[in-house]
């Protein structure tokens, strides 16, 4: 109740307006347009922050592709229980399709991140663009040609 009573102090008389609605606002742009190419010192001497907006950002497939990245996320949540409970082809061949997206997508904001240069980024994109595709097409073989994805982690649980 103490808090309560010495909150309303903070927010003035009314009660009902926070503290933080009566501080000045400060705009994004009037900082972006303060920070622009503006050094900075780091561990690495000195950096610029660069506060223009990216080729993708805005735009409705970023927005989307983030979405999927959740849905697929989700669909994880749910799938591997239900692939230990009901082990079957199809589980098995769902397990084998979401996994491989799901570190696909993974491993794409790896490179993404940490290759620089725009020529092994590239060359880095299509190397994972292989691997993705060579283990979807391993966990498919697997799956049709051995026990699945899903008799074969019982399997491992059971050594």
């Amino acid at each position: 109740m103490a808090s309560i009573c010495r909150l309303s102090v903070l927010c003035g008389a009314g009660g009902a307006r926070a503290l933080f609605l009566r501080t000045p606002v400060v705009r994004p742009a009037q900082i972006s347009v303060f920070l622009q190419d503006q050094p900075t010192i780091g561990w690495c001497g000195i950096q610029h922050i660069h506060l223009s907006p990216s080729r993708h950002s805005g735009s409705k497939a970023a927005s989307l592709h983030w979405t999927g990245e959740r849905v697929v996320s989700v669909l994880l949540l749910g799938l591997l229980p239900a692939a230990y409970m009901n082990p079957s082809a199809t589980m098995d061949y769902s397990l084998a399709a979401v996994l491989t997206l799901h570190s696909h997508w993974g491993l794409g904001q790896v490179v993404t991140d940490y290759v620089k240069k725009d020529a092994l980024q590239t060359a880095a994109h299509m190397g994972l663009l292989a691997l993705s595709a060579l283990t979807f097409a391993g966990l498919c073989y697997f799956n049709y040609h051995d026990v699945g994805i899903c008799k074969a982690v019982g399997m491992l649980w059971k050594l």
